[in-house]
């Protein structure tokens, strides 16, 4: 893409070619057509050995094994700390294109700011920017790669990252014990755990009804949990992709989605949470994802099978090897779908020639 950031793209009145996907990947349901079906559950009394903890831990065990989603309110995160990342977060994007792109983090570089996430490989770009800190384990953190501006943004997300894997540990602890495990087990399974802060920037789009701010997935890692605006965007599907809802912002909630890794360690007991993003012609949207996941070398396999259920991975795997695999896969499913497409193509312009007569083809 010939332009830097989404900054000039966004003031076009249509959309450029590299964004728009393909029909049935587009928005089914609008940004803001909330729905309530997502539960918010509070967390007041989570502690509470003997008062409301049983019934707070059987509330998210409920929600794991029916979507793989559900938020959070009462959690003990300050609400001044998220009111500063969200600032800061803002006035990084309102940066003028050049003090964004000092922190690119193309060709490979750890931490910094990207326009869209794609894979290499695939053709459609997703509609917006990134900027991205590796918080965990503490002592990788390389500072160089944290941008600098707005002043103060370091030091809060430190802060915000150390509340956000506190809280992390927290629900895995329910997760746990809800398996008939130690508290610690799904911690202790990710061996050395990654922190990842993605702070997300979907400005307004000229066709938000062709593309999308984030395609769909799964998150591979164990947890996430993501701070949202009031704008709306985030969708979930719990069949597949026939029918999407669209999460009911809450204002300092937090939605918590299990990945893959969680949902491998549990058997499939607890679902990973299939979303994406949808963006709008209206307004921009911020989001902040903070992913838990376990070191390149943490084992994946079920912590505990049930009586009666068979394993749903054939052997113990890595989390490097699980990662390579379903990047691979879609990669692949990307290869095949644009070859499809460009068969489609062939054989229609095939039967228009076939059907005109021959005297018009050869004149």
């Amino acid at each position: 893409m010939a332009l830097a950031t989404l900054t000039a793209l966004a003031q076009e009145k249509t959309l450029n070619a590299s964004f728009v996907r393909d029909e049935d990947e587009r928005p089914k349901v609008a940004y803001n057509e909330f729905s309530n079906e997502i539960p918010v559950i509070s967390l007041a009394g989570i502690d509470e050995v003997d008062g409301r903890r049983a019934e707070i831990c059987q509330k998210i065990v409920e929600a794991c094994e029916d979507w793989g989603i559900f938020q959070v309110i009462d959690h003990g995160v300050d609400t001044k700390l998220i009111s500063d990342m969200t600032r800061l977060a803002r006035e990084f994007f309102a940066l003028p294109p050049e003090e964004k792109l000092r922190f690119d983090m193309s060709g490979g570089k750890k931490g910094g700011f990207i326009v869209s996430s794609h894979l290499q490989g695939e053709a459609v770009q997703d509609w917006r920017e990134i900027v991205t800190y590796f918080s965990y384990p503490m002592r990788t953190r390389d500072y160089s790669r944290w941008p600098d501006k707005p002043q103060g943004w370091i030091d809060v997300t430190k802060e915000y990252s150390d509340k956000l894997m506190g809280l992390a540990c927290k629900l895995l602890e329910v997760l746990s014990e809800a398996m008939g495990l130690e508290k610690e087990a799904l911690t202790n399974a990710c061996v050395d755990m990654d922190q990842k802060v993605v702070v997300n920037y979907y400005p307004k789009c000229p066709q938000s009804d062709l593309t999308l701010g984030l395609k769909r997935h799964t998150d591979p890692g164990t947890i996430t949990l993501l701070l949202q605006d009031q704008v709306g965007g985030l969708q979930a599907t719990r069949d597949n992709g026939k029918t999407w809802i669209t999460v009911q912002p809450v204002d300092g909630a937090f939605v918590v989605n299990l990945g893959d890794h969680g949902h491998y360690l549990s058997n499939g007991r607890f679902k990973n949470a299939d979303h994406q993003a949808v963006v709008n012609s209206n307004c921009s949207r911020l989001s902040i994802a903070t992913f838990q996941n376990p070191a390149p070398e943490a084992t994946v396999y079920p912590l505990k099978i049930r009586e009666g259920e068979k394993p749903i991975l054939e052997q113990p795997i890595t989390f490097a090897e699980m990662y390579r695999r379903k990047m691979s896969k879609d990669l692949e499913l990307a290869r095949l779908k644009k070859l499809a497409k460009e068969q489609q193509q062939q054989d229609t312009e095939k039967s228009k020639l076939e059907a005109k007569p021959i005297e018009e083809i050869l004149a």
